[in-house]
């Protein structure tokens, strides 16, 4: 089957898409219209925290009845018209090619790991053993961006899905940082998780990349509150004031498009992941996307071409053939450096160009890490794709 996308143009049904204002007072039956007859194993919806979250999970249950619903609020969407804002984009798995279970985690300050990995091992199975003509498969996760949990929850959760990959994002709220949502049917939850397992005949590449380079300044956490993610103290100065003056700026002058463009990474084994800054307190401290604690040494990195580096990795995402869709969780910090390097509007232009649809978020999730900085995502092929071993499902 082949639909149109609104334009005149028709691409690919396999996996469906569609997106509206957030303030159209009919926007479920805008998606609903705009995604095409079913039947779907899973609709995600990622919408700006500008619509009406009362109304549309209700709507959502109604018109989308029986079929699982995942999804959250976002700090900017990722549209057909590239990076986008004010909208709700919503993403179908048409059964014809996808089964789909969903696990909710519905407390994380009552996080059981033992219990979920456990759970998730059973759902595994019993999905494999249903399904065992679809090769392939994923897990995708959306989780409150303002929880402080996700590192202990992807912990959790790579131990029960043993080779299975998994991606996913952190939930978002514009840059307020003040409250995050996560959408699993009709609920719309803070303090949670979801989880959709994903089976599939057609091959799936898992994908995590920045474009962030080490330098040789480093500094060490020497005061910090881990349970909150703040440091208090960098190399035993106060934390703002010093990382202000090792990247050369006023302390009283930081900004979020300051910690966009001087990430702070750790290094493990051969690569650096970042910490992010999230913002920083009245008092000095600095509050971060990811965990932290005391002892840590964090490197200063320098972003390089983000533009190149983004071509790059999406035009070998089309290699051997070009993928039918594009998920990606894209940082929060990647869009605001985007807009501080005034390279916006080609970057949306990229993510246009190969269909890339997602949301930008509070953070990523890859295997078992918890990462910043990063556009994570998934790239889908059509069944019958070969793709080269070492990436492929």
């Amino acid at each position: 089957m082949r639909i149109s996308d609104g334009s005149g143009a028709v691409r690919d049904a396999i996996v469906r898409r569609a997106s509206t204002t957030a303030g159209d007072p009919n926007a479920v039956e805008t998606l609903s219209r705009q995604l095409g007859s079913g039947p779907f194993s899973l609709i995600m919806l990622f919408m700006s925290p500008a619509a009406d979250l009362v109304r549309l999970p209700i709507e959502a249950a109604r018109i989308f009845d029986g079929v699982p619903i995942v999804g959250c609020t976002t700090a900017g969407e990722i549209s057909d018209a590239g990076y986008d804002e004010g909208t709700i984009v919503a993403l179908a798995l048409p059964t014809e090619y996808f089964r789909v279970d969903t696990v909710t985690i519905p407390d994380l300050m009552r996080l059981d790991p033992p219990a979920l990995a456990a759970a998730l091992v059973r759902t595994r199975t019993a999905m494999a053993q249903q399904y065992p003509e679809l090769a392939h498969e994923f897990a995708m996760l959306l989780v409150d961006g303002l929880s402080q949990k996700e590192d202990e929850l992807t912990s959790a959760l790579a131990a029960g899905l043993g080779a299975t990959p998994m991606l996913g994002g952190s939930a978002g709220d514009g840059t307020r940082f003040d409250r995050t949502y996560v959408l699993d049917g009709h609920r719309l939850s803070r303090n949670a998780a979801v989880l959709a397992l994903v089976r599939t005949e057609c091959p799936v590449r898992v994908f995590n990349f920045d474009h962030l380079i080490p330098t040789e300044k480093r500094m060490v956490v020497t005061e910090a509150d881990p349970h909150r993610r703040i440091v208090r103290q960098i190399n035993a100065e106060p934390a703002a004031r010093e990382y202000a003056r090792l990247v050369g700026k006023d302390p009283q002058q930081l900004t979020p498009f300051t910690f966009a463009a001087n990430p702070v990474a750790v290094r493990m084994g051969t690569r650096h992941h970042v910490r992010a800054i999230r913002q920083v307190m009245e008092n000095g401290d600095l509050v971060f996307f990811s965990a932290i604690d005391e002892g840590v040494v964090l490197t200063i990195t320098e972003p390089a071409d983000m533009l190149g580096q983004l071509k790059r990795e999406l035009a070998g995402l089309c290699m051997p053939e070009r993928p039918t869709a594009i998920l990606a969780f894209d940082c929060i910090l990647r869009r605001l450096e985007a807009e501080e390097k005034q390279v916006i509007g080609r970057v949306s232009g990229l993510l246009r160009r190969y269909g890339v649809i997602g949301f930008s978020t509070y953070g990523e999730q890859f295997g078992p890490m918890h990462v910043n900085q990063t556009m994570t995502g998934l790239a889908i092929y059509p069944p019958g794709t070969t793709l080269p071993e070492k990436v492929s499902e």
